[in-house]
């Protein structure tokens, strides 16, 4: 078999490479292990929303009184069912995958790929039977997998990572979290949400230490008052799964402590699916535990790129396609911009939610901006009021001598669905008085926006 680009792993990545490289008439295969979708269509980004909607749901229904509604008879959620649900959704999601691939006659190819050669890709099915495959070009989109620490080995039982996180047989009375990073934090939720007896670890000084402190803090107060036990600047040392609790050894500042837990879930980041993809006998060159790459994903092996959460750069998912674009129009020479790392949005869906996009206050500071910031809280919006969602803030930071927006930081209701305004702002290079002129809708959530720059500039209204 010969084709123009063979793309190995059918992630959000490889898929949205795939997709457009046919668009622009490349003759293109896809090189899938497992489902098409990849880790996040089956056992990340889509399935986990899936189950966070479940837990928002039920959130409701507890909390139906405040809203004039009651309820007769009791409720309890259906653990199986919601796990159910989040794999047909995953399923359809990649079925849709499947349709997309036929609409844009992209080969499948089922199996294990490895690179062989400089144009020739190896493929081993699950019999072990295995198929070469020529490509003038060649794409790694591998993905990552949940990373284990030393002392934190994964059993699938009682120490577990997302995967088992996502399919368990039974809601767990206890959990331990190990991380609070996106993963780490929306397991939490979910778990605390549901009943669990949740207690959230981290070992930096604050929950979602990637976001901006203030955001870090009120995300921490949040999950406290839905009271879940958090303890940040701590590290679990190790745990004991002989008996029938987990028994969790965490090192905090004032001494060691013992938990107990049905299950440890491990949520300490990932680590990129490198091995064992002919990276070494190609002499594909790495960087810090990744592959190496030029700013279109080119690398030093002519022919052969890497995308995704195997290359340096934000590990999501949005992020892994934006990089699959870039590639396949640098190879198809359409003169395509780098992807700008500085603008691409983090988002972290616990309720509240997180969302943001630039740098902190701290960073800018750190680099020696003068600024304007401005905060406008939910508290004094009329939607969020209207909504009972008043958690939360907006956060903007400013280069007081240009305008520029530097950064935005959001927690509250439904932050992931208005962070795109501030990426869209920022690429077109807006400044806040730009931002404060622009008429926003009333009664919205987004208002916040326009109020943040006004607060900003010495103009707000409503605060």
């Amino acid at each position: 078999m010969k084709f123009d680009l063979v793309v190995i792993g059918s992630g959000p990545g490889g898929y949205v490479a795939a997709i457009r490289a046919a668009q622009l008439g490349l003759k293109t295969a896809v090189v899938e292990r497992e489902s098409l979708g990849g880790v996040c269509l089956n056992w990340g980004c889509i399935p986990t929303k899936s189950l966070l909607k479940s837990a928002h749901v039920y959130d409701y229904f507890q909390h139906a009184t405040d809203y004039g509604v009651a309820i007769d008879g009791s409720f309890s959620p259906d653990f199986g069912k919601m796990v159910e649900r989040s794999r047909t959704v995953a399923e359809a999601m990649s079925n849709g995958v499947r349709f997309l691939f036929k609409k844009n006659k992209i080969e499948t190819i089922q199996g294990t790929g490895r690179l062989k050669s400089p144009g020739m890709v190896e493929v081993t099915d699950a019999d072990g039977k295995t198929t070469e495959v020529a490509a003038d070009h060649i794409i790694l989109a591998t993905g990552a997998r949940s990373r284990e620490l030393p002392n934190l080995k994964q059993d699938g039982k009682k120490i577990i990572g997302y995967r088992e996180a996502m399919t368990l047989k039974e809601l767990p009375k206890s959990m331990v979290v190990v991380g609070s990073g996106a993963i780490g934090s929306e397991f939490a939720y979910f778990y605390n949400t549901l009943g669990t007896e949740v207690t959230l670890v981290e070992f930096l000084p604050n929950v979602v230490p990637l976001e901006d402190e203030e955001v870090s803090k009120q995300l921490e107060r949040s999950f406290k008052k839905s009271k879940m036990k958090v303890m940040t600047g701590s590290s679990v040392e190790r745990v004991d799964t002989s008996g029938d609790l987990c028994r969790a050894v965490v090192k905090t500042s004032g001494g060691e402590k013992e938990l107990e837990a049905e299950v440890v879930l491990s949520a300490v980041g990932i680590t990129p699916n490198i091995e064992n993809i002919g990276l070494e006998e190609l002499g594909i060159e790495l960087e810090e535990g990744k592959v190496k790459v030029d700013p279109f994903y080119r690398t030093n092996v002519n022919g052969v790129y890497a995308i995704g959460d195997i290359v340096g750069g934000p590990a999501l998912a949005h992020v892994a396609s934006a990089e699959g674009i870039a590639c396949v129009e640098k190879i198809a020479d359409r003169d395509p911009r780098p992807v700008d790392y500085n603008n691409t949005p983090a988002c972290t869906y616990t309720s509240p939610e997180v969302a943001s996009v630039g740098m902190t206050e701290k960073a800018a500071r750190e680099a020696g901006y003068e600024l304007k910031v401005g905060k406008f809280p939910f508290t004094a919006s009329g939607k969020a009021s209207a909504a009972g969602a008043r958690e939360g803030f907006v956060k903007l930071v400013f280069d007081a001598k240009y305008g520029e927006l530097l950064g935005a930081h959001m927690i509250g209701a439904n932050v992931t669905e208005m962070i795109a305004e501030i990426v869209v702002a920022r690429k077109l290079e807006t400044t806040g008085e730009e931002i404060i002129k622009s008429v926003h809708p009333h009664p919205t959530m987004s208002e916040a926006i326009m109020e943040a720059a006004a607060a900003a500039y010495g103009e707000v209204i409503h605060i």
